[in-house]
């Protein structure tokens, strides 16, 4: 991609505050965006070839509120990434991410992650210190078992398909906001899922389509009437 295009999509970005670069086989992140460090709201640099993010730059964004590198060949995240205070959404779907930094949790303002299709082997415990944060989406990924801190989740939605899950931990019936559980294609059995879910927990859409059992022997379970009730209620209010 020549000088002149790039030049150009940063002159525009000068003026609206968004950056979008998709699909220009970039292989590393533009260094002509420290000029926009104080104005850009908005990245999208998804479908290139990025390996790494430049931690002198990527921290500066000071007012960045959206940041989308989905496909790309990210291998790991910098801490000054941590930086980016205002920043609500964070999309990195399809990289090679197996974990993220220890400082994930000063992410304060994020309300959306998307880490769909990485390389994560467990449930990342620096997402239990963000409180803003709505919906989690881990699908794709290598886990294999959800730990007790994941009752200190504050997620409404939290999307753990098409991962390798045996063994899930009754304290996500106490996670106070979740009301969207998606666990479709696991390695579930059906005593592996905590009966607590269906009776003591917010859950009003559970998915489990795909695993180690028939979703009729969910419906035989105590508590199934609970969930159906909540579910109903909820289907009412969108309908």
């Amino acid at each position: 991609m020549g000088n002149s295009a790039l030049r150009a999509h940063v002159e525009t970005a000068q003026k609206t505050g968004v950056f979008q670069l998709k699909d220009r086989g970039l292989t590393e992140f533009p260094s002509e965006l420290q000029k926009l460090t104080s104005n850009l709201r908005t990245i999208d640099l998804s479908n290139n070839k990025i390996e790494n993010l430049p931690p002198m730059i990527i921290g500066k964004f000071t007012l960045l509120k959206s940041l989308s590198l989905n496909n790309n060949k990210l291998t790991a995240l910098p801490d000054e990434l941590c930086n980016l205070k205002k920043l609500e959404t964070l999309s990195l779907n399809n990289n090679q991410l197996r974990e993220l930094p220890s400082t994930f949790g000063q992410l304060s303002a994020l309300k959306t992650l998307s880490l769909s299709g990485n390389q994560l082997r467990a449930l990342p415990p620096q997402l239990c210190s963000l409180r803003h944060l709505d919906v989690v989406d881990l699908s794709k990924n290598q886990i294999r078992s959800i730990p007790d801190t994941v009752g200190e989740l504050q997620v409404i939605e939290l999307n753990l398909n098409q991962n390798q899950i045996s063994q899930i931990s009754v304290k996500i019936s106490s996670c106070p906001r979740l009301k969207v559980l998606r666990l479709e294609e696991n390695c579930l059995e059906l005593s592996m899922l905590p009966q607590s879910i269906l009776s003591d927990s917010q859950i009003c859409l559970l998915a489990v389509e795909g695993n180690l059992f028939e979703i009729k022997k969910l419906r035989e379970l105590e508590g199934y009437d609970k969930y159906m009730e909540r579910f109903t209620a909820t289907k009412k209010k969108f309908a």
